[in-house]
């Protein structure tokens, strides 16, 4: 069994680009955290062979739920905003455009695009998270995709309206 440091080094940019996705830049970090220290105290009784990647992504859906649930119990009034998290550092540059064309995707779509295409589950992985089929996944994913295509541009369509 390898050690679970590099678990963590293999798969941590991965869940971190989900967790990102999923939730957004703000609570990005501290989901991927949660599921990391998660996945510490479950890793001894991981099967050899297990999926591990797989295996993070249900870890990882499940801490954003959770962060999901938290906010929809409303936020608390402060007397001055938080900071916002520093893009400097990143191993990726955070596109803001994109996440507010991910935010706007429905849940379903969002995590689907996020797990198919960001952490490379195939759609059967997929459907076991969130309890449908595999062809609901595979459509979920399919609808998000053709959304971000018309609200999200492409490189070349930024420089052109850029001109």
């Amino acid at each position: 069994m390898r050690p679970f440091e590099q678990i963590v080094t293999d798969y941590g940019p991965m869940v971190l680009r989900v967790c990102r996705a999923v939730l957004g830049p703000q609570d990005a970090e501290d989901a991927w955290s949660e599921t990391f220290l998660s996945a510490l105290k479950a890793y001894p009784d991981l099967p050899p062979e297990a999926n591990v990647e797989a295996w993070l992504v249900t870890i990882a859906h499940r801490k954003a739920i959770d962060v999901t649930r938290a906010a929809a119990r409303g936020p608390t009034p402060v007397e001055t905003l938080p900071e916002r998290p520093s893009r400097i550092g990143r191993p990726e540059d955070w596109d803001g455009d994109l996440w507010r064309a991910l935010r706007a995707l429905p849940a379903r779509q969002r995590q689907a695009v996020a797990y198919h295409y960001l952490a490379g589950l195939p759609y059967r992985e997929i459907a076991a998270l969130h309890g449908g089929s595999t062809d609901a996944a595979r459509r979920a994913a399919a609808d998000g995709v053709k959304t971000l295509r018309t609200t999200y541009p492409r490189p070349d369509e930024q420089r052109e309206v850029a001109r």
